[in-house]
């Protein structure tokens, strides 16, 4: 067995015994592996796990999110510095602050902006469905209810503080900016010329994988006011067109905005990572590594690649994530041996 099939079946077991369906896809130069296990469902007769099968992504939606604010401030229709307030929809009151300091889109894509990391009000709210559809309630109304109450800790842009609110708030100003919901502009603006036919924020895709948590199925997952966060789907074919034109960084409308997602703004606390806009940054041997991991009730992924090579792989499970972490782990563990193993890879 060779070095990269004995990560591959570490990376399937890492799924453990509530996976139904896993998808492990892995490019290096020109020579791409999907390697697919199991069935959409754990129902008799479920269709197989293809390249084709579609899983939520949870937080890999932010690494959509922030190319989208990439492609839009490369057409010049907003600036990352932009303050947030200017980009608001109109009657929206904006967060309360101590600072003098605005919150800029930049402080939003790089978790500096003092927001918390839950809206307030949502965690009370979510707490009836918190194993199904915590944030199903939670729409645009409530979104620009919870924005008037909140108040900003510090000042934007001086810590860093993971933030599902301040990315799916980052994912409404975009919406408002690009004049479309926001799946309809991830699809027009990044979609489209990337390809990704099966990529979106749709609840009844096609080809969805049902979600599972301990084996108990999931209903799929609804973020209506903060899809920025944690919306998008995406299958492990169009997830291998995605992260090939990060790591190659070669298509025409939308190198530059490629380009300004890895550029490394600030080094996290007590760490030598680093981050992009959304996408962290680790730098392996002479390798750099950018991943991101996500997760939804029932589903798990991970997703990386490294311009050197170059590389990509994006691992996706149908359950929830596990409190060990073992499948984004194994995820990261593929990066890293994709990355570094080249000449020992099987042929395409």
């Amino acid at each position: 067995m060779n070095a990269l099939d004995r990560v591959l079946g570490e990376a399937v077991r890492a799924a453990g015994p509530h996976a139904s369906a896993v998808t492990l896809a892995v490019t290096c130069g020109e020579r791409e592996w999907i390697r697919c296990h199991g069935r959409t469902a754990w129902e008799p007769g479920a269709p197989p796990c293809t390249p084709a099968t579609v899983f939520e992504l949870g937080s890999v939606s932010k690494t959509f999110t922030a190319l989208l604010l990439a492609e839009l401030a490369t057409r010049g229709e907003l600036a990352l510095d932009d303050p947030v307030e200017r980009r608001l929809p109109p009657h929206w009151r904006p967060a309360r602050s101590g600072s003098a300091r605005p919150i800029r889109l930049l402080h939003l894509a790089t978790h500096t902006s003092g927001l918390p990391r839950l809206p307030p009000g949502l965690l009370l709210s979510a707490l009836p469905d918190w194993f199904g559809n915590p944030y199903a309630t939670f729409d645009d109304r409530r979104l620009a209810g919870a924005l008037a109450r909140t108040t900003v800790h510090g000042t934007p842009g001086s810590r860093y503080r993971y933030s599902n609110y301040g990315v799916g708030l980052l994912g409404r100003l975009l919406a408002e900016t690009g004049g479309l919901p926001y799946g309809e502009l991830l699809a027009e603006r990044i979609g489209r010329p990337l390809g990704l036919a099966a990529t979106g924020c749709r609840p009844d895709a096609p080809e969805l994988a049902v979600g599972y948590r301990h084996r108990r199925a999931r209903p799929p997952w609804l973020i209506p006011g903060l899809p920025g966060a944690g919306a998008v789907r995406s299958s492990g074919a169009d997830l291998t067109r995605y992260l090939r034109a990060h790591a190659e960084g070669r298509n025409g409308r939308l190198g530059a905005a490629l380009a300004e997602v890895q550029r490394l703004r600030l080094r996290l606390p007590g760490s030598t990572d680093r981050l992009g806009l959304v996408w962290m940054h680790r730098r392996s041997g002479d390798r750099d590594l950018y991943f991101h991991t996500g997760g939804t009730r029932g589903f798990t992924s991970f997703v990386g690649f490294s311009p050197q090579g170059p590389t990509t792989v994006a691992a996706l499970a149908n359950t929830g994530p596990a409190l060990d972490g073992r499948f984004v782990q194994a995820g990261y563990e593929l990066l890293r041996a994709a990355a570094g193993l080249e000449e020992g890879l099987p042929p395409r």
